[in-house]
């Protein structure tokens, strides 16, 4: 199928993470597309989360790549389900977040098949990376030995001329501040829960510095961010709050650890205020000299004949579990805009550049051969 066309089909799937119905009919429809050009398929289920989507020219515990990306996608309107293309911008849910690109990896894995690529090839694609990836996690823990030697990222969606060479350690916190209870009349006889949470996060804003609209972007951007994702703290007006909680979204740099995070933490919690890791991940750093990156670089370039730039990214990425074990992660996808949003849409040149990219890429002498 025409990789536009498939995009299409792809998109008209309402897989809003969760929707299990939506997503099995996906499944069960890029599987048939899958065992038709002569892959070898496998859905994995596990319980509590949700499936999870492979197909290659063979099964084995190592490849030598894999593409990695993910199905469902964030909630929409009904009218975002019915994709339309204007200006060579193909609209809808899904367009760059990333049914575009799954499309490529689909595409990439009939490449290899029906040329005969002399490659060990893979396509996983996950349905609940909107809401934390908990079915990555679990393919992986199913799958202790599986490794490659590249993974192809594309879920880094926004502009083609960018290799994503870092993503930072997403590191999720919850405040929890105990107070007193007390009428809003004689907040003496009371201890405001709020006012607590509200002072250790004075204190943890004066050790990472605040970033805005009005404030700007720092020179450098690859520092260490925080920021109030929700809040919760009493139940009434004229009631001083005897709990309140907050979470939030710590972005670290590889340069930073989850250790010293806490040991800063520790420092800033007011008297009644605990905090808990409620999730932590790790950081993808790749070098600007690996070859094989450099490589892919060359092909990009010579095919978009432009410049391709590497990138550093504030977002966290599912390839990060395969760079744990040891994976050269390329990450790179196509151009658009809107990503979540009602405007999301994906550049149609883009995507077809980005095909020829990673065909080319996988025919490549030096892939083939070994660096």
């Amino acid at each position: 199928m025409e990789i536009s066309q498939l995009i299409k089909e792809l998109i008209r799937f309402r897989t809003e993470t969760g929707n299990l119905v939506e997503i099995e009919k996906l499944l069960n429809f890029i599987e048939k597309l899958a065992s038709e050009c002569g892959a070898k398929t496998q859905i994995s289920r596990y319980d509590g989360v949700s499936p999870v989507f492979f197909a290659g020219n063979e099964i084995t515990d190592f490849y030598d790549v894999l593409i990695l990306g993910h199905l469902d996608v964030v909630p929409a309107r009904d009218e975002m389900f019915e994709p339309y293309v204007k200006e060579d911008k193909l609209f809808g849910r899904g367009a760059l977040d990333m049914k575009s690109f799954a499309a490529v990896a689909l595409h990439s894995l009939e490449y290899v098949i029906s040329h005969k690529l002399p490659l060990k090839f893979g396509v996983i694609l996950s349905t609940d990376e909107e809401k934390g990836s908990q079915s990555t996690e679990a393919f992986m823990n199913a799958h202790p030995n599986l490794k490659a030697k590249i993974v192809l990222d594309n879920d880094v969606g926004g502009d083609i001329t960018k290799i994503i060479l870092r993503c930072k350690n997403p590191v999720f916190v919850k405040l929890k501040a105990k107070g007193k209870a007390a009428h809003g009349s004689t907040p003496w006889d009371g201890l405001d829960a709020n006012e607590k949470l509200f002072q250790t996060w004075l204190n943890i804003r004066a050790l990472y510095p605040s970033y805005s609209l009005e404030t700007g972007a720092p020179e450098n951007t690859w520092v260490d961010t925080v920021h109030f994702a929700t809040i919760k703290g009493g139940a009434v007006s004229n009631i001083i709050a005897d709990e309140s909680e907050a979470l939030l979204d710590f972005r670290l740099t590889e340069k930073s650890s989850v250790e010293e995070l806490c040991r800063n933490l520790d420092e800033c919690m007011e008297a009644g205020v605990s905090y808990e890791i409620v999730s932590a991940s790790t950081p993808v750093v790749m070098s600007e000299e690996n070859p094989i990156i450099l490589s892919y670089r060359q092909i990009a370039e010579k095919i978009l004949n432009r410049k391709v730039e590497f990138e550093y990214i504030g977002g966290a990425t599912d390839s990060r579990a395969f760079a744990l074990r040891g994976s050269t992660v390329i990450m790179h996808s196509g151009t658009g805009e809107g990503m979540h949003a009602d405007n999301e849409y994906v550049e149609l040149k883009s995507v077809e550049e980005l095909s020829k990219i990673q065909t080319a890429f996988l025919e490549s002498e030096k892939l083939i051969t070994g660096i």
